[in-house]
C-alpha cells in the first residue's frame, strides 16, 4: 500500500539525515496579535522551526533577516517626521505593526517652574495690595466717622487783676498814653469724642482795644480723654503797650462805664484715631465783646450772645 507522504514528514526526515548538505527552512505565517482587528492576513511573524547548527543568529541569512526583522519592527514602532501619514500606515499594515503616534514635547522646563515663582510673587504681593487697601479703608471710615466731634469751648469769665494807663512814650521817644494790664480768661473745654483723646492747645489769645492788642496769652497743650470735661484758666498780659490816638478817648470811656474791649482766641484739637496715622483735627475761632471798668474787681460774666464760634 502506498502512502503518501505529507509536508510535515519530508521536512522531519531532511533534518533528521546528516548528509543534506543545506537544508531548506521552512517558516509558519501566523498573524499578527494587533492587527488581528484590521486584517488577518495583513501581518506576518517569521518563525524558524528548525533549530540546526546552521541556522543560528551567526549565520549570515538569519541575521540578515534578524536585522531586517528589527529594523521593520523600528520603523513601525516609530514614526519619522518627513513620512506622510498615509504612508505610515500603509507600512505599519504591511509590516503588522500598529501606528504609535509619539508626542514630543517641546521646551525648557526651568520656564515652568520659573513662572510657578512669578506667580507666586504675584500672589504675595497682590495680598499685600489687598490687605493695604483694606486698611486704607477701615482707616477712612474711622476718619469720617471721627469728623463731627468737634470740641467745644464755653467761655466763662475774664477776671481783671490789673488796669493801669497813664502818660508814657514809645521805645522811639514819642510821647503817648500807655496802658498795663493783668488778667485772666476761664473756659470749660469738653470732648464728645467716644473712641479717642484728644489734644488741646491755644496759639494765641489776645485781649485789643480799637484794633490794638493790650494783652496777650497762650493756652499750653494738654491732653484731655473721651467723652470728658475740664475747665482751664489763661494768663493775659500787657505792659505799658502804647495807644498813641486811640489813647485820647480812653480815660473819657473809662469814667462813663467802662472800656469797650474784645477777646479774640483760636483753639486747636486734635485726636489720634489710629495712632499717627489716622488724626481727627479741628479748629474753633472765638470772638467775644466785654466792657473792662477799672474801679470794678468783679469777673466779667459771658452770656451766650457775648461770644461768637465759628
Amino acid at each position: 500500500m502506498i502512502h503518501t507522504k505529507s509536508e510535515s514528514d519530508v521536512t522531519s526526515l531532511d533534518l533528521s539525515s546528516p548528509r543534506s548538505p543545506k537544508r531548506p527552512v521552512y517558516y509558519v505565517q501566523s498573524p499578527s496579535r494587533d492587527s488581528h482587528d484590521e486584517d488577518k492576513s495583513s501581518s506576518v511573524q517569521a518563525t524558524p522551526i528548525s533549530n540546526s547548527p546552521m541556522d543560528s543568529p551567526s549565520h549570515p541569512s538569519y541575521s540578515r533577516h534578524s536585522r531586517t526583522s528589527s529594523a521593520s519592527r523600528v520603523s513601525g514602532t516609530f514614526r519619522s517626521p518627513s513620512s506622510g501619514r498615509k504612508g505610515s500606515n500603509k507600512r505599519s499594515l504591511e509590516k503588522g505593526w500598529r501606528e504609535c503616534n509619539v508626542i514630543e514635547e517641546e521646551g525648557d522646563y526651568d520656564e515652568f517652574y520659573r513662572d510657578q515663582g512669578f506667580s507666586r510673587r504675584c500672589q504675595v504681593f497682590l495680598g499685600m495690595a489687598g490687605f493695604v487697601a483694606l486698611f486704607t479703608l477701615f482707616c477712612f471710615i474711622l476718619w469720617c466717622a471721627s469728623t463731627p466731634y468737634k470740641a467745644k469751648i464755653a467761655v466763662k469769665s475774664l477776671n481783671v487783676h490789673n488796669f493801669y494807663y497813664g502818660e508814657g512814650s514809645d521805645y522811639t521817644g514819642v510821647p503817648t498814653k500807655m496802658l498795663t494790664m493783668n488778667c485772666s480768661v476761664r473756659m470749660n473745654v469738653y470732648n464728645p469724642a467716644t473712641f479717642f483723646g484728644i489734644h488741646v492747645r491755644s496759639p494765641g489769645i489776645r485781649l485789643m482795644y480799637s484794633k490794638i492788642t493790650i494783652a496777650t496769652g497762650q493756652l499750653k497743650k494738654y491732653y484731655q480723654p473721651r467723652k470728658s470735661r475740664r475747665a482751664v484758666s489763661v494768663n493775659l498780659q500787657g505792659n505799658k503797650i502804647p495807644l498813641y490816638g486811640a489813647g485820647a478817648s480812653l480815660a473819657g470811656l473809662d469814667n462813663n462805664g467802662g472800656v469797650p474791649m474784645t477777646l479774640v482766641f483760636q483753639v486747636q484739637s486734635r485726636g489720634n484715631v489710629v495712632g499717627k496715622l489716622v488724626k481727627s483735627r479741628h479748629q474753633r475761632h472765638i470772638s467775644c465783646d466785654l466792657v473792662i471798668d477799672s474801679r470794678s474787681n468783679k469777673p466779667i460774666n459771658f452770656r451766650k450772645e457775648s461770644c461768637k464760634y465759628h
